[in-house]
């Protein structure tokens, strides 16, 4: 069974909103949405998320301070910063704070899909290598537990 990946999209402009939903949707994940950055938080925290994408300029903060509360609530979604006004300035803060990638408004629906396929893509295989080193710690926690054991 295939898991569907599930997307927030944080925007104040409620035609952006619909837009990138629809284009997401299509494309087979569940999306939900939000038009200020407090909203965001609360459905990140009540649910999880593999990506977020989010407008750098909210009416209740500044998208780069809600990548660090995002982080706060789901360290593994990734964060993908859209904006209508980029600079230098955002791009580096956004990246140093933790998005994961940064991309400017208006957004082309082909590279999106590309974009977040690929960052999800990553994601997978973050967690699968993550769950393979678990898997070899307890297997070699088990091997020296048997020979502590066999020496009693």
């Amino acid at each position: 069974m295939v898991e569907t990946k599930s997307i927030l999209i944080v925007d104040d402009d409620e035609t952006i909103l619909a837009v990138l939903k629809e284009i997401l949707r299509l494309d087979g994940y569940i999306v939900e949405t939000a038009s200020i950055g407090k909203e965001a938080i609360e459905r990140s925290d009540a649910a999880f998320f593999n990506l977020c994408l989010l407008d750098i300029k909210l009416p209740d903060m500044e998208g780069t301070e809600l990548i660090t509360e995002l982080h706060k609530t789901n360290p593994q979604m990734i964060k993908i910063i859209i904006t209508g006004f980029p600079s230098f300035e955002n791009a580096v803060k956004s990246l140093n704070l933790g998005a994961d990638a940064y991309i400017m408004k208006p957004v082309n629906s082909k590279e999106l899909l590309e974009l977040v396929s690929e960052k999800i893509r990553e994601q997978q295989e973050a967690n699968q290598m993550s769950e393979d080193r678990v898997s070899d710690w307890v297997k070699d926690r088990i091997r020296q537990i048997e020979r502590e054991q066999d020496k009693d």
